[in-house]
């Protein structure tokens, strides 16, 4: 990505921030976990530590899906005490990530970011650096997918 395209991705985060009442912060990252993009409101490293944090969740997600034919995740939310985790996939299993406050709307939260993936889809089209993980990341993958092999 060009520094300049990194530049817009972290403004649209940081619009997103702005916008969704209640959201602290947003980062995108790839498919394999690597920080795209974060808004100001973190610093490189809780930006890349919420990245490896939404990449696990998601992978769980991804997992749970396949193992008990759920489908393609969605999105993965945590409900903590509080703060919520919304973590949304797009592109070629790149991710969207926000935490936001536990008072927020989820619904509108869960909107604004969809709006946001749906915009800016050329940013979220992050391929994984090692050519076999995207078989096993992206959403929705694996040999389950879609139907039962039992």
């Amino acid at each position: 990505m060009t520094n300049n395209a990194a530049k817009d991705l972290n403004w649209l985060l940081d619009e997103l921030v702005e916008r969704a009442v209640g959201a602290r912060y947003a980062i995108v990252l790839s498919a394999d976990g690597l920080l795209i993009g974060r808004c100001n409101a973190l610093d490189t490293d809780e930006a890349e530590h919420l990245s490896a944090v939404a990449s696990a969740f998601q992978s769980l997600a991804r997992g749970t899906g396949r193992q008990f034919n759920g489908g393609k995740v969605l999105q993965t939310v945590v409900e903590m005490e509080h703060a919520y985790l919304f973590v949304t996939g797009s592109g070629s299993g790149a991710c969207l990530a926000v935490i936001a406050e536990e008072t927020s709307d989820v619904g509108l939260i869960a909107y604004e970011m969809n709006v946001l993936v749906e915009q800016v889809g050329r940013f979220l089209d992050a391929s994984p650096r090692h050519p076999g993980a995207a078989a096993s990341t992206a959403p929705g993958s694996g040999p389950r997918s879609g139907s039962s092999s039992r």
